[in-house]
């Protein structure tokens, strides 16, 4: 058998490839023929994966026919295209080269004519790099309620439906600004792969309400600048437009393909324990909740494998996605993977043949230059060893740290998809 860290490493490489742009989305752009009926083509995306999935239009697209455009991707997240511009801009807090971006987006969307397609790449960031705030709310205003619900702890459902209500863009806005069809084509990074979620939903009907951003707002004690309370307001009070809802006549000429999802991702994954000879079983790609909380849960069904066979018998590998979420109490370093994991390790702490995997599809665990992490049944106690101190480190929000002084992080770089968390606990026999 492969070693387990080399095999844990494998499966994170198929779960990132099962979502890689360059090899997927081909299949889901219209045929020659259906290309040649329209005017002309325009490209618009956000995301982490939208450079690539530019990529992939410019490969895939018949060279006669007309094609241009521009997307916005996260800063070192950029491609090099020929037909469509691609601009970078800040992620998770949004900046003003979003705002400009987004900008840009909204004005050729608007000048396209009703016998042009918009082809908008819609990717797990989107919500951030998208952002065009209404104009009652300055962006400096936007970047505090964004860093505030970033804190929070709120999970990204939440954060959407109060950016969606802030935002000249988001929230089916893009699909109403152009008189054109629309073919939206996502890679999803929220749980159960709401279209509407997925960046804010540019082009998806929104079902959410101002008095929704209101309440999302007081129950993660999120006190706003006065801008935005006062636009969330007018809302509620009806005298500013609300998001194009479901049933409205804009979406009738709107179409939605989701091109990977973090099932299919998981499945990838699943085939590479397989071949291996360990059984994969998939508890889930929509497990959520503080970070450290899924941790605990996780431990308590290996220790049910490892102690009593039940409901599963060794070898077997845990899989699950789905994003956690950090509530922001120390001052240290690391992503909502990374906590999971030091969490995890400290819950199996002497469980023999318990080794792990927890890392972000998108290569950037939260805010850090890892994807993620690896733990190993020794973990603990090489941690003792180098004279850490795994709850005070917990405590700090500093999983980072941990893992990095062990030689634990795991390091791929932007990988240009997003397809959420990917966690796999590995239980072999003694």
């Amino acid at each position: 058998m492969h070693a387990p860290r080399d095999l844990l490493l494998r499966s994170f490489q198929a779960a990132v490839g099962a979502a890689d742009p360059l090899g997927i989305l081909a299949g889901f752009l219209p045929a020659p023929a259906a290309i040649e009926r329209y005017r002309r083509t325009l490209v618009v995306g956000a995301g982490k994966a939208a450079a690539s999935m530019a990529q992939a239009v410019e490969r895939h697209w018949p060279a006669a026919a007309p094609l241009d455009g521009v997307v916005v991707t996260r800063y070192a997240h950029g491609l090099p295209c020929e037909r469509i511009s691609v601009l970078e801009a800040g992620h998770p807090v949004p900046d003003e080269a979003g705002e400009r971006a987004a900008a840009e987006i909204l004005v050729h969307a608007t000048q396209l004519q009703e016998d042009g397609l918009l082809l908008a790449l819609v990717s797990g960031g989107g919500s951030s790099l998208l952002s065009l705030p209404v104009a009652s709310v300055p962006m400096a205003d936007l970047k505090a309620v964004t860093r505030a619900l970033l804190a929070s702890g709120a999970p990204i459902q939440d954060m959407n439906v109060v950016r969606k209500h802030l935002s000249r863009i988001q929230g089916g806005r893009l699909a109403q600004a152009t008189p054109a069809r629309v073919l939206a084509l996502m890679i999803s990074d929220v749980a159960g792969d709401d279209p509407s979620s997925i960046a804010s939903g540019p082009c998806s009907p929104d079902p959410s309400t101002y008095a929704e951003a209101l309440d999302i707002l007081a129950r993660w004690q999120v006190e706003p600048p006065t801008s935005v309370r006062e636009h969330l307001r007018r809302g509620v009070r009806g005298e500013v437009d609300e998001t194009p809802k479901p049933g409205d006549a804009v979406f009738a000429r709107v179409e939605q393909k989701m091109v990977a999802t973090a099932h299919g991702s998981l499945e990838a994954a699943a085939a590479v324990f397989a071949a291996a000879g360990i059984r994969p079983v998939l508890l889930g790609d929509t497990v959520t909740g503080e970070a450290r909380e899924v941790a605990q849960v996780m431990a308590a069904i290996a220790r049910e494998v490892v102690g009593h066979g039940q409901p599963f018998a060794r070898p077997v590998a845990l899989i699950s996605g789905g994003e956690c979420t950090v509530t922001i109490r120390g001052g240290g370093r690391g992503g909502r993977c990374s906590e999971f994991l030091l969490a995890l390790a400290r819950e199996l702490q002497g469980t023999a043949g318990a080794w792990a995997l927890a890392a972000d599809t998108d290569g950037i665990d939260g805010a850090e230059d890892n994807a993620g992490a690896i733990m190993t049944p020794d973990t603990m106690r090489r941690a003792a060893a180098a004279g850490l101190d795994a709850r005070r480190l917990l405590d700090d929000n500093d999983a980072y740290r941990f893992f990095a002084t062990l030689g634990d992080l795991v390091m791929t770089g932007p990988t240009r998809t997003n397809v959420n968390d990917y966690r796999a606990i590995l239980l072999l026999p003694d």
